[in-house]
């Protein structure tokens, strides 16, 4: 898929989000719902899968979730009361139909789909193995690694298989899948990706990658999916395995910072309040005299509630984001490439003007979106413009599925944070420090041996294996190895 117009993508992807719903005669209509809460998870593709009587149906599309699922035929076509899906960011590379998720296989003891959040950090080690062997891969997704291990599986059932070849896994990991009579939910041994698990008043089940989709469906949370658990859905309730050890718990930051819904809670910790805790410890950290702060809309808002309400500083809206712009016909030429960030925001010059502004935001990945903005407040008559950014120096890429640059491309490492405000136009730039942020997470102080959470893309800790990276597969690059995955 191409750009969307007017994003020179400079910013952080989620790569997907995962639904399941078991026993309910609604499944394929509840799961749109779930994949439309989670639409911020990933907009390129999205698929759904239902089983009725042992039989399958499916429908994949480009796109977003409301446009693929707006037919009352397809949806009438997805029968049956269990159903998966997966909204899709596609990775340079990584598009197409062919690895638009859930994937489908047909085993002896029937069909089996497939849907994935994450990253497999040996897929492509494997994936050399098995075609070694004889396997005739279908697609550049490394979920498709695990169908094939299951199918030299010698278990006797489904269950059974898909642990054995998620034994052979390394990586980050949050997994539905679904049999001709039940779902199976996982999470990797470190709990990188989050899970949750729901019930609607019917007593049918519901596995989500966040709180949200379980919101818009009206199903009661009922707790996050452990790290390195397996449960499996039936009509009849939910039996919960632990056939991994579980590791210790590596939530990825980044879901609190700004992957996730501010509405969302994950692992017992709601995002919104956590935003707005993080831009009160970036307020003590980096004090800057100033009229007024303003968020970069939307991820920086609830950063921004809160470093004014620490700060004293009065919070306005100082751009207004267009929610509206989306994909065009136009071809996005270098001239038009420049007008992008005034297409997305826009300056609110009655609050800017001869004012000493603030601006907020969550994240700063190559620069250019940041230095467009801060020159646009600039241009609406601000007097001094200070950056603040709700996360530390991004300064390591992510191989635990989120789509960065490599590390020649992020700016935090290749400049020191002086040389980056200049670069983007600041009169100042600072960012939370590593310890402000687990402080801000009401967390333990970060121990270098055994963090709380996963921080790799700013500390280059990694604490899952990197076999890919480490053995150069085919020769290819970090960056290229991501793309190989193409979720």
């Amino acid at each position: 898929m191409g750009t969307p117009f007017g994003l020179d993508d400079d910013a952080f992807h989620e790569e997907c989000g995962v639904f399941a719903v078991c026993g309910n005669p609604e499944a394929a209509a509840l799961a749109a719902l779930g994949l439309h809460a989670l639409q911020h998870r990933g907009q390129e593709a999205a698929g759904i899968i239902t089983v009725d009587n042992g039989s399958f149906f499916a429908h994949h599309g480009i796109g977003e979730v409301g446009d693929i699922f707006a037919s009352p035929q397809v949806m009438a076509r997805l029968k049956g009361d269990m159903a998966i899906g997966h909204n899709r960011y596609s990775t340079a590379g990584g598009g197409g139909m062919r690895n638009i998720q859930p994937l489908y296989a047909d085993f002896e003891f029937g069909g089996f789909a497939l849907a994935h959040n994450g990253n497999l950090t040996n897929a492509m080690t494997l994936r050399r193995q098995l075609v070694q062997r004889g396997a005739l891969f279908h697609t550049t997704a490394d979920t498709e690694t695990v169908v094939h291990l299951m199918a030299m599986s010698r278990a006797n059932d489904p269950v059974g298989r898909m642990i054995e070849a998620l034994r052979q896994i390394e990586g980050a990991y949050s997994i539905v899948a679904m049999t001709q009579n039940k779902i199976i939910g996982v999470r990797d041994p470190m709990g990188v990706r989050p899970l949750v698990l729901g019930k609607l008043e019917n007593g049918s089940h519901v596995l989500a990658s966040e709180t949200v989709a379980l919101d818009i469906i009206g199903a009661e949370f009922v707790r996050d999916i452990k790290p390195g658990e397996m449960v499996v859905l039936t009509p009849e309730g939910v039996t919960s395995l632990m056939p991994f050890q579980p590791g210790p718990s590596r939530m990825c930051v980044f879901e609190y910072i700004y992957f996730a819904r501010p509405d969302s809670n994950i692992d017992g910790r709601n995002v919104y309040e956590a935003r707005k805790r993080i831009g009160a410890q970036l307020a003590r950290e980096a004090h800057v005299d100033a009229d007024v702060i303003v968020p970069v809309p939307d991820s920086g808002v609830p950063a921004a509630i809160g470093y004014a309400a620490e700060s004293g500083i009065p919070f306005e809206l100082g751009i207004i984001r267009n929610h509206y712009v989306g994909r065009t016909f136009i071809e996005p030429t270098d001239q038009i490439r420049h007008l992008g960030v005034k297409l997305k925001h826009n300056a609110n010059q009655a609050r800017l003007e001869g004012k000493r502004v603030v601006l907020v935001d969550d994240s700063i990945v190559r620069g250019t979106t940041s230095r467009k903005i801060v020159d646009m407040v600039r241009q609406a008559g601000a007097k001094e413009v200070h950056m603040r950014i709700s996360s530390p120096p991004t300064r390591h890429p992510c191989f635990y599925g989120i789509d960065t640059p490599s590390r020649e491309k992020l700016i935090a490492a290749q400049m020191e944070i002086d040389e980056i405000a200049r670069f983007i136009g600041a009169d100042s730039l600072s960012f939370i420090s590593v310890d402000g942020l687990y402080d801000a997470m009401e967390s333990a102080p970060r121990v270098a041996a055994s963090p709380a959470f996963c921080d790799a893309c700013f500390t280059g800790e990694y604490p899952i294996a990197l076999t890919d990276v480490s053995t150069d597969v085919h020769n290819a690059s970090a960056s290229a190895l991501r793309s190989e995955a193409g979720k």
